[in-house]
């Protein structure tokens, strides 16, 4: 190899490599006593939410954007996956006064 060919050649392999995207998280978020529990503060895009509901009512966790309705029985489980950067207003269809904000990073 030529030494200009090699000197590309180092030149890439030393590049900084960008760094790896973190892999997805699963937060948890109890529903109970007819409120939403504390919200996750560092949600990515592709993180799951795992909704629980340890109320004696039946809730729901809705999107009001529509990219989730979570349908949960008293002591349900139910997850979803955040598919978009920003915030996302969170209420209980059966409840409406329930509400809660999850703000998503890329």
């Amino acid at each position: 190899m030529k030494a200009p060919a090699l000197a590309v050649a180092l030149a890439v392999l030393l590049m900084p490599m960008p760094p790896a995207s973190a892999a997805p998280r699963t937060y948890t978020v109890v529903i109970d006593k007819m409120k939403f529990g504390a919200v996750p503060a560092n949600l990515r895009v592709g993180d799951r939410v795992l909704w629980v509901n340890e109320d004696m009512f039946r809730h729901t966790a809705t999107a009001k954007d529509k990219s989730f309705d979570v349908d949960l029985q008293p002591g349900a489980k139910g997850v979803s996956i955040v598919r978009k950067a920003g915030a996302i207003s969170v209420l209980c269809r059966y409840h409406p006064g329930m509400r809660a904000m999850l703000k998503v990073t890329k």
